[in-house]
């Protein structure tokens, strides 16, 4: 069972992809898409969720794209997978309100997920640049 979404992995691939290909001009949808050999509508809702959590800048025009919106270093695996997080939930139907839910599930959930999320804090996508760019 992957702990990762498709979409997280799309996301932090993405924000690699722009902090390489991005240094002289943004990077668009439609070239980032076509390297990772996908339809630009499948990262257009990760894109606008990394801008709108900062992590991206949209740079609008005929020359547009995205851009990082900060350094590399203080970008980390975690702040990526928060915001590609926040289109998976959107359209899904609410967890039912109950003891076992609430009372046992949530919370020994909510502790691995911190640990989780501290390791993935850990991991900045200048590092992963770093290893992008050696290969």
């Amino acid at each position: 069972m992957p702990l990762v979404s498709r979409k997280g992995i799309l996301a932090i691939a993405a924000v690699i992809d722009i902090a390489i290909n991005a240094r002289s001009r943004p990077v668009s949808a439609k070239a980032l898409a076509a390297r990772h050999k996908l339809p630009p509508r499948h990262l257009e809702p990760v894109l606008q969720a990394l801008v709108r959590e900062g992590i991206l800048r949209g740079v609008r025009g005929p020359h547009g794209g995205y851009e990082l919106a900060r350094e590399h270093r203080r970008i980390s695996a975690d702040d990526i997978l928060r915001a590609a997080g926040s289109t998976e939930d959107a359209g899904d139907p609410p967890l039912p309100n109950s003891g076992l839910v609430n009372d046992v599930v949530r919370p020994a959930l909510a502790e691995a997920e911190r640990i989780f999320s501290a390791a993935l804090s850990r991991i900045s996508i200048e590092e992963m640049t770093k290893r992008a760019e050696a290969k």
